[in-house]
């Protein structure tokens, strides 16, 4: 935001310098990124009237001028300006004047005419990068006039890069507001009366969409004379604002702009068809904009369209066919609210960005377009003699952003800025900002904010307005009191590292993946589940959220088998996302992949590649680390994972049925659609599970002696050990201290469909020796028992 600082000062005029207010300004949070002359340095310029202009008498391009500088005497000027008449009003440098402090200006001889001066254009004054032809001024002004006097050019252009929250300060009267608060100066404000209708000229208009724009307003002007030049004045403003004159009309919306940070649009009336639509583009629709460029515009940009077509992007830029030009009589002056949702990320999708959107992206203060519909509207029946009609204002109420009301505790200001303000500072300090304030309490307050300001909605964004206004460097610098209170220390808490250090003994690495992968590998990983759609992905390969964490873990895999690795183990620990009751899901999971030998190769040994058994080894690493030894955890082949090979694979389950991981060998079908050609190996398991880790408790050792008896028995081929080890388990009861699973027989002397497993039980009681009889009735239970459970005999 680029402004005059006389403009401001018109509103509001504290008793500070420039270097003062530019502080101020950064010190309140409206950084001042620069602040410079609105013009070059020069002297001896004065205001002139051409009284005669006659060719040069040797010198085709040149003229003879006889110019009145206020002197006794005429002066006699050499120009070589085309737009030079008698009559019109210039700025002369007199002999001794300086441009640009490098120029200086001597009576001199050209092709042999006397010239006592130069007549100057705007670029020589430093007021434009480029013109053509001499600098024009009003026929008020007074011959001799010293020019900066004249233009009031002893000003300052000041340039502020505002944060985004912040587009209350788009504007003249935003910036005055807030200096007025600063200096606890009075802010004066423009005339912005009603302008009575003086004929009854109106254009329908209908707002499809009013969630979209909440108010809508517009009015018609008849009559207006587009040749009228624009006031030097609100040139001036414009200029030294970084916008250059066009014609009244586009003048008259730009200041309006400027001023009170309401973008607005005039349309050429006789251009537009039977009424004003303000609506979502339809398909294919198209436009061309007032740049030249034409563009196709997507269904979720919002159009302002008369009944035929889309005449202008709302909120960003108008039409190119009902822009008004020299030959407009009547106009269709456009102001309104677009809520911020509606228009944010539209130009970039187009690759624009204009004051217009700038504003409306951030947010403008809803109520606005009705004051600047007034301000402009007397603006343009000053400057062009337009008769207005009557004000079309159509609110949807509902939609408008409403504000609630903010609670704010005087110790809370207390609290966070280490220094007590006193409650009428505070109230003036909010009041002054536009808010709306009520005293509910001793020290305490209710505040609706301004409908200017949408970025204040907790009590922080109050305190944080009193800091900055009361002046951060008069905040104390001492140190905030920290009241803390000690947590106790979770003894069970397992660290990150202990499960990561786990994986890394066993040989595995850690791998750090993406967490948006490619569809198509999500899809044959995790079939069963729909993946989270990015809505702008950077590529294809990061089009979704994982379900898992294989895909990223197989991708580093192959990448490295792909580069001669024959041994590869990575493991990663990270979030999985998918939806659950509509709602999206985080959780933490601990992944691995596994390829390769078992082991390094080595010259004692025969080495064989990486099994099922030895990742399910390596699981149960993990799992012992468990805290909560209640929940006991096994391996069901009951369920089938459709990225895992059906005969080689395993769910992870609770005691109870819940499942927390699985683990197997990667589907044959999944391999060859990866173009994998050795087996790979993947896990998966709940962190949740090995989250914490139980206390170290002493367990007394026993003196008594220990008793070893090993069992052979013949099963069914389809009984798991592990249902044999818990059928042991509950029958042995409290003397069995260890069950060792040491051999596992098919072949010779054994019936097809049935397998030897062999157990050694380890026997020890806490108060006395077992005796033969005691231990040879606990065996002949267990047998008795396994004979009952799974028809189990004792291999002989």
């Amino acid at each position: 935001m680029i402004f005059s600082e006389k403009w401001l000062r018109e509103w509001v005029d504290p008793p500070v310098s420039s270097d003062e207010l530019c502080e101020q300004l950064t010190m309140a949070g409206l950084e001042v990124e620069a602040a410079k002359p609105v013009a070059s340095a020069f002297s001896s310029v004065v205001v002139g009237e051409v009284l005669s202009v006659e060719p040069h008498p040797q010198a085709d391009r040149l003229q003879v001028c006889l110019v009145d500088a206020g002197e006794e005497k005429s002066l006699n000027i050499v120009c070589g300006a085309r737009n030079v008449k008698s009559g019109m009003r210039v700025p002369v440098a007199c002999i001794g004047a300086k441009l640009n402090d490098e120029l200086t200006i001597k009576e001199t001889r050209l092709r042999g005419v006397v010239s006592e001066g130069m007549l100057c254009s705007a670029t020589e004054l430093g007021l434009a990068e480029s013109s053509e032809g001499l600098l024009s001024l009003p026929a008020d002004a007074r011959p001799g006039q010293d020019i900066r006097d004249y233009l009031e050019l002893d000003d300052v252009a000041i340039e502020l890069g505002l944060t985004p929250n912040r587009s209350d300060c788009l504007g003249i009267a935003g910036i005055a507001r807030e200096v007025g608060v600063i200096n606890r100066c009075n802010v004066t404000e423009a005339d912005i009366s009603t302008v009575a209708a003086t004929v009854a000229a109106e254009f329908p208009v209908e707002v499809i969409q009013p969630e979209a724009c909440p108010r809508y307003v517009g009015r018609v002007i008849k009559g207006v004379n587009m040749c009228a030049q624009t006031p030097l004045w609100m040139q001036e403003k414009l200029r030294r604002s970084g916008l250059r004159s066009i014609s009244p009309v586009v003048d008259v919306t730009n200041y309006v702009m400027l001023e009170l940070g309401q973008p607005m649009h005039a349309f050429d009336l006789d251009k537009l068809s039977e009424g004003i639509v303000v609506r979502f583009a339809r398909n294919d629709e198209a436009i061309d904009l007032l740049d030249g460029q034409q563009i196709k515009l997507a269904q979720d940009t919002l159009v302002i369209a008369d009944h035929h077509r889309a005449i202008a992007v709302a909120g960003i830029m108008g039409g190119l066919e009902t822009a008004v030009n020299e030959n407009t009589k009547d106009l269709f002056l456009e102001s309104a609210f677009f809520t911020p949702d509606a228009i944010t990320g539209r130009a970039r999708q187009y690759g624009l960005h204009t004051d217009s959107s700038h504003r409306f992206e951030r947010g403008v203060d809803p109520g606005l377009p009705i004051r600047a519909m007034e301000r402009a509207t007397r603006l343009l029946v000053e400057i062009t003699g337009g008769k207005a009609g009557p004000v079309a204002d159509m609110v949807a109420q509902d939609d408008i952003p409403q504000h609630k009301p903010i609670t704010l505790r005087g110790q809370r200001i207390e609290r966070l800025l280490g220094i007590a303000i006193a409650g009428k500072d505070v109230t003036e300090i909010l009041q002054r900002l536009g808010f709306q304030v009520r005293e509910s309490g001793a020290d305490t307050w209710e505040v609706i904010s301004s409908s200017s300001r949408f970025d204040i909605a907790l009590e922080v964004d109050l305190i944080e307005e009193i800091a900055r206004i009361y002046g951060y460097n008069q905040l104390p610098d001492k140190r905030p009191v920290a009241r803390l209170a000690i947590e106790p220390n979770q003894s069970t808490g397992l660290q990150g590292l202990r499960m990561h250090q786990i994986l890394v003994d066993r040989g595995y690495q850690e791998a750090i993946t993406y967490s948006f992968v490619d569809a198509r590998l999500q899809q044959l990983l995790d079939p069963d589940n729909i993946p989270i759609e990015l809505a702008n992905p950077i590529s294809a390969d990061t089009a979704v959220m994982r379900t898992n964490l294989w895909p990223g873990l197989i991708q580093a895999l192959t990448y490295n088998m792909n580069r001669q690795q024959r041994r590869v183990r990575l493991f990663e620990s990270g979030r999985k996302y998918f939806r659950r009751d509509g709602k999206i899901v985080e959780q933490q999971v601990v992944s691995g992949v596994a390829s390769g030998l078992v082991n390094p190769e080595q010259w004692d040994g025969e080495s064989r590649a990486v099994d099922f058994f030895d990742i399910k080894g390596d699981l149960e690493a993990l799992i012992s680390m468990k805290g909560d030894q209640s929940k006991k955890i096994g391996f069901s082949k009951t369920r089938l994972h459709p990225a895992l090979h059906p005969g080689q694979s395993a769910c992870i389950e609770l005691e109870g049925g819940e499942c927390v991981g699985w683990l197997g060998v990667l589907h044959p079908y999944v391999a060859r659609e990866l173009q994998i050609e050795q087996n790979i190996l993947v896990f998966e398991l709940s962190s949740n599970i090995i989250g914490s880790e139980g206390v170290p408790v002493f367990q007394a050792l026993s003196k008594f002696p220990v008793v070893r008896r090993d069992l052979a028995i013949i099963v069914d081929e389809a009984i798991p050990s592990a249902a044999i080890r818990e059928c042991i388990e509950n029958a042995a009861g409290a003397s069995l201290q260890q069950l060792q699973l040491f051999d596992v027989y098919r072949g010779k002397g054994i019936d097809s469909g049935k397998k030897s497993i062999a157990l050694g039980l380890t026997l020890q009681d806490f108060s006395r020796t077992l005796t033969d009889s005691e231990i040879d009735a606990l065996i002949e239970r267990v047998l008795q028992q396994l004979q009952n459970n799974y028809k189990a005999t004792l291999r002989e």
